[in-house]
């Protein structure tokens, strides 16, 4: 099939358009010979500022920019990145990180202060950031975010300009994966300070990282140029990164196929056979840390019985959306943590898992009737889902008819990325769908999702046993019993339906052929900088 931006070119203009990333459709303003790498990015960013992200396509962007003491390689492991080594005490409980020689994008030398300032930036109450609470295994962040400590109380110091000492609350193995987030990402101080939360705007960002911000035209595109600054610039292969707001997939597709996107992130579920006969070799069914399902909110009666929670977990045929709906190759979740998770013994599967569908709609109905709900009396609820384009409502509809089985009634309820989360974190919905994609590879930065007092726990959802549990296993260094009491924080949650879970997802890139560099790894990481186009 030829592809419309190639129809009509004489021989000499095709082999250009061949050499020169910037030929055809998505340049946006570069240069000729500029090799430019265009992104289908998924959804609009919120912002640029990392105190006010919060999902995978704002760091997308903001990892292209930004580099912490750790970082990402091409797989998706920590390697050093703004330090280039690093020591813990015998206890596990002070960090020693050591920094390179480099600079911000404006010339100025990036130090220790950089990141004490960002850390204690998040932490301010008054920042009011939704993943302030990343931070708590650090000392004292907890309060610091509660409005009970100073930011200057922070277990972090700088004896000098290239060394930040970390103390902990408790033991964590997994630091070198925590310290590559992008809430413990460094502020040029002497930007914020002038321009305030101006400062994440083109003309004013500044980046230690691969690449500095050109352009954001919202709901169009974000540009990246090259920043020759950037300690490893020489091994930099692409001049120009250009992220799309992607948030039609079907749409996406057919730029994808017009060679107008080199990757795109998310596909349509609709094409996934003519992509398997078509484009084979584009697909990224890959495995990842990630769990889909359902919030429930807890201060929504009858949201708060257990009755109608168990009825819309039992009411869902996983199998049959797997199967037949998504085609994926995304395995039936019955649990939190997904399989492939480190030093994790759990797994958790429900009483009902072994019966047919029939059997467990029958208990569904059951449990709805005395809840004081039928055939003649429904529960009348709402669904909030993440996207607005009509090709995520086949999964949605799907379930809306499984649910009315065992008589509950939902309205489905489309909202843009921003919107939507600004919605959960008020806790302003009845059930909402949602997905994790692990910060780092423990079954506690899933669990914590169920914490009290966590922004990310959507439904509200409380029990001190389940809190203590986690305490607990933060302070357990061995590992096989830290993994114990992990599964057993899992199967309290579990057996409360506190979540409806849905699949375990795989990612669904797709990218071209001459896309070089792009690896499958469960993080589902993939920064521009690891990245080469061979045209």
């Amino acid at each position: 099939m030829k592809f419309s931006s190639a129809i009509g070119l004489p021989i000499l203009s095709l082999v250009a358009c061949v050499l020169l990333a910037a030929c055809g459709p998505g340049g946006n303003g570069a240069a000729p010979g500029e090799i430019v790498y265009n992104h289908g990015n998924g959804a609009e960013p919120k912002s640029l500022d990392q105190d006010y992200m919060q999902g995978d396509w704002e760091d997308n962007i903001g990892g292209d920019m930004l580099i912490g003491l750790t970082t990402q390689d091409a797989n998706g492991d920590p390697i050093p990145g703004a330090a280039t080594s690093w020591e813990q005490s015998a206890d596990g409980l002070t960090w020693t990180f050591h920094l390179r020689d480099h600079l911000w994008s404006d010339g100025v030398p990036v130090t220790a202060e950089d990141f004490l300032y960002a850390w204690r930036r998040i932490l301010d109450p008054k920042i009011a950031s939704g993943y302030a609470y990343f931070l708590y295994p650090i000392k004292n962040a907890e309060a610091i975010n509660g409005g009970k400590m100073p930011t200057s109380a922070l277990g972090a110091s700088a004896p000098d300009d290239k060394t930040i000492v970390v103390t902990l609350e408790h033991p964590a193995a997994y630091l070198p994966q925590f310290m590559m987030h992008m809430t413990l990402w460094p502020l040029p101080k002497h930007v914020v300070e002038k321009k305030g939360d101006a400062w994440s705007k083109p003309g004013n960002y500044v980046a230690n990282g691969p690449f500095v911000l050109a352009e954001w035209v919202p709901n169009d595109h974000v540009t990246l140029i090259k920043n020759p600054k950037f300690y490893d610039a020489a091994n930099v292969h692409l001049n120009r990164v250009i992220f799309y707001p992607t948030t039609d997939a079907v749409a996406a597709l057919k730029r994808f196929r017009n060679k107008e996107l080199d990757v795109q992130d998310g596909l349509p579920a609709t094409q996934i056979d003519w992509l398997r006969a078509n484009m084979p070799n584009a697909l990224h069914l890959n495995p990842k840390l990630t769990v889909e399902y359902f919030t429930l909110n807890f201060k929504h009666k009858p949201l708060d019985d257990v009755r109608v929670r168990e009825a819309l977990s039992l009411a869902l045929d996983r199998e049959t959306i797997e199967t037949k709906i998504v085609k994926l190759g995304e395995p039936p979740a019955y649990s939190m943590i997904p399989p492939g998770t480190a030093d994790y013994p759990g797994h958790y599967e429900p009483p009902f898992k072994a019966l047919s569908q029939a059997e467990r709609l029958k208990m569904a109905q059951d449990l709805m009737k005395a809840a004081g709900y039928g055939p003649d009396h429904p529960l009348q609820t709402t669904l909030m889902i993440r996207s607005a384009s009509s090709d995520a409502l086949r999964i949605p509809v799907a379930i809306q008819q499984m649910w009315h089985q065992a008589y509950i009634e939902v309205q489905i309820v489309q909202l843009d990325a921003a919107v939507f989360y600004d919605k959960v974190q008020s806790h302003d919905f009845d059930i909402a769908e949602a997905g994790w994609v692990a910060d780092f590879n423990d079954a506690s930065n899933f669990l914590d999702l169920l914490r009290d007092g966590n922004s990310n726990n959507y439904g509200g959802y409380k029990n001190a046993e389940f809190n203590a549990l986690l305490d607990k296993a933060n302070f357990e260094r061995d590992t096989a019993l830290r993994g114990q009491m992990l599964a057993q924080a899992e199967t309290l949650a579990m057996n409360d339906y506190a979540w409806v879970p849905i699949s375990f997802a795989v990612s669904t890139a797709i990218t071209q052929p001459y896309v070089k560099g792009w690896v499958a790894n469960t993080s589902d990481k993939h920064r521009s900088r690891w990245i080469s186009l061979e045209r």
